[in-house]
C-alpha cells in the first residue's frame, strides 16, 4: 500500500511533508483535505487527526499528524534513502532539533497569523486586520534578523546540516520585503 499524505494545497507543514517525500525519493499518494469546505472538520477525518489539521499520513494503517514528527519517523523508516535528515551524531541531532524547535516557537507562531491575515482571510473573503499585519511583520523582521546573525557564522541553520523540514517552512510562507 503506498503512503497517503493529507494535505492541503496552501498548508505550508502539509508541503513540507510532500518535498520530505519527494527528497526520500519514497512514493505517496496526496489526499487534498480542502479545509475551505471543512472536510478536516468530518469525523472521517477527526479521526485521523483530532486537532483537524493538516498534514497527517497513513502508512499502511500506522496513522501520524504533525510535519516535523512525520519527517523525523520517514528519516528514520527510510534511511538509505535520499540524504539523512535527522543524524545519527548527537551534537548534530541536537542542532537539527534546536532549529525545528527554534522555527516552532520563535519563527512559525508568527508567520502563521501573517500568512492567515495576508493569504488565508483572502481566501475566505474575509477582511484582513492591517494592525495584526504590521504586528506580525514586526516580530518575523526581529526573527530573521536572529537567524542571519546565526547564519553569519555557520553555512547553514543547524550547523552543517541542512534542516529541510524546517527550512521549508521558513520560507514557503514569507517573503521579507521593506
Amino acid at each position: 500500500m503506498v503512503l497517503k499524505l493529507y494535505g492541503w494545497f496552501s498548508s505550508a507543514p502539509a508541503l513540507a511533508v510532500a518535498l520530505f517525500l519527494h527528497e526520500k525519493n519514497v512514493p505517496f499518494e496526496w489526499v487534498e483535505v480542502d479545509l475551505a469546505k471543512g472536510e478536516h472538520k468530518t469525523s472521517d477525518f477527526i479521526a485521523k487527526h483530532p486537532f483537524g489539521q493538516v498534514p497527517c499520513i497513513d502508512d499502511d494503517g500506522f496513522v501520524l499528524f504533525e510535519s516535523r514528527a512525520i519527517a523525523r519517523y520517514l528519516d528514520e523508516k527510510y534511511p538509505s534513502q535520499g540524504m539523512q535528515f535527522f543524524p545519527k551524531d548527537l551534537h548534530k541531532r541536537a542542532l537539527v532539533d534546536q532549529t525545528t524547535w527554534a522555527e516552532t516557537f520563535h519563527f512559525g507562531r508568527f508567520a502563521t497569523v501573517l500568512v492567515f491575515e495576508t493569504l488565508n482571510k483572502k481566501y475566505f473573503g474575509l477582511e484582513t486586520d492591517a494592525n495584526t499585519v504590521a504586528e506580525s511583520k514586526s516580530r518575523l523582521y526581529a526573527k530573521l534578523d536572529a537567524y542571519e546573525m546565526i547564519l553569519s557564522k555557520q553555512k547553514y541553520i543547524a550547523g552543517d546540516v541542512y534542516p529541510l523540514i524546517s527550512s521549508n517552512v521558513l520560507y514557503s510562507h514569507v517573503k521579507r520585503s521593506d
